[in-house]
């Protein structure tokens, strides 16, 4: 009876690594996308191209599209489709992200994405060993971020330096709890039966990829060295 339960818990083990290497593998991929395509946008001069001919916004517009049909149409799109939208979108964000180069010093951005890295490992690893129910902060970390990004709207018209200090530090705060939250439900999600599911992979790595990101340009927000 120990023997047999002892088995059946080293294969849970077995499975949930399996699981959680092939979200991180996926994860690691699109933010590769992103770094690359950042880089030649910015070495190439397409980001300058982009913003002369007003093409920027668009590129902002089908950022959201992808996204909100990622969210709300994942249940009914195929594997292959929903990979093509997460690759795509880190693409898309890549060119837009190329826009950190010319606000900030090169060696200040390594520097932040070496402390996000670590930041992000560690938050990781909390949402994965956790044993308390994290399912109820989902609703309060999104009405969080509904309203930090609406506060982050009006202050672009305000302009108040102090209130956008304030919104980068709650936002960062927003989404340690979102990377915390999302490896939690990773774990029980494997826990449910859907370990060997490539939309699962696709969607854990979608989620954690958007966290990263947003770790990363609030920390770049508050720590970044500016260019002169």
């Amino acid at each position: 009876m120990d023997s047999s339960k002892s088995e059946s818990f080293e294969n849970g083990i077995l499975s949930q690594n399996a699981l959680l290497s092939k979200t991180f593998f996926r994860m690691f991929l699109g933010l590769l996308a992103t770094a690359l395509a950042s880089f030649y946008s910015y070495s190439s001069g397409l980001l300058e191209t982009i913003l002369m001919d007003g093409s920027y916004y668009y590129l902002f517009i089908a950022e959201i599209i992808v996204v909100l049909v990622f969210s709300l149409f994942f249940r009914k799109l195929s594997a292959g489709l929903v990979t093509i939208l997460f690759f795509g979108y880190a693409f898309l964000n890549g060119i837009t992200f190329a826009s950190i180069f010319y606000v900030y010093e090169l060696y200040s951005i390594s520097y932040v994405f070496l402390a996000t890295s670590a930041l992000f490992g560690i938050l990781a690893y909390i949402g994965k060993t956790t044993n308390k129910d994290l399912s109820k902060f989902g609703t309060i970390l999104s009405i969080s971020l509904l309203v930090g990004l609406v506060l982050t709207i009006i202050n672009l018209f305000l302009g108040f330096t102090m209130l956008d200090i304030i919104l980068d530090w709650a936002i960062l705060l927003i989404f340690m709890g979102f990377t915390v939250y999302d490896m939690n439900k990773l774990r029980h999600m494997q826990e449910l039966g859907y370990a060997d599911n490539e939309k699962l992979y696709i969607y854990g790595a979608m989620e954690l990829y958007l966290d990263f990101i947003n770790l990363f340009l609030r920390i770049l927000s508050i720590f970044g060295k500016r260019r002169d």
